[in-house]
């Protein structure tokens, strides 16, 4: 059974930071790339950050980047989004999405991220 499990949200103040993490298991991690995703109630899904497999590139949207570090532990079967400098703006409802090709699509629950004083 596949599941992604997302955990590390809360409040935090504005400057602040959280790490998020996202613990996969049922498939095999080290092969699919991973990305963090956010959703704000009312809006689109957006894509924060992604990290091939294997240890490969990343990329981050423009909005986070030089403040957010996405990583991850094949060892653990996990990836993190080390989030820094929060703004208010980042705050949303953040999800992992592990992808190996059109037929092997997952998502985890997602995690409540607050930034607010």
């Amino acid at each position: 059974q596949v599941q992604l499990v997302e955990s590390g949200g809360g409040l935090v103040q504005p400057g602040g930071s959280l790490r998020l993490s996202c613990a996969a298991s049922g498939f095999t991690f080290s092969a699919y790339a991973m990305f963090w995703y956010r959703q704000v109630l009312g809006k689109e899904r957006e894509l924060v950050a992604g990290m091939r497999s294997a240890g490969g590139s990343t990329n981050y949207a423009a909005s986070v980047k030089g403040r957010f570090t996405i990583s991850r532990d094949d060892a653990k079967n996990t990836v993190y989004l080390q989030m820094n400098s929060l703004k208010p703006e980042d705050t949303a409802v953040y999800y992992c999405k592990a992808i190996s090709g059109p037929e092997h699509v997952y998502w985890g629950q997602g995690t409540q991220v607050t930034v607010s004083s």
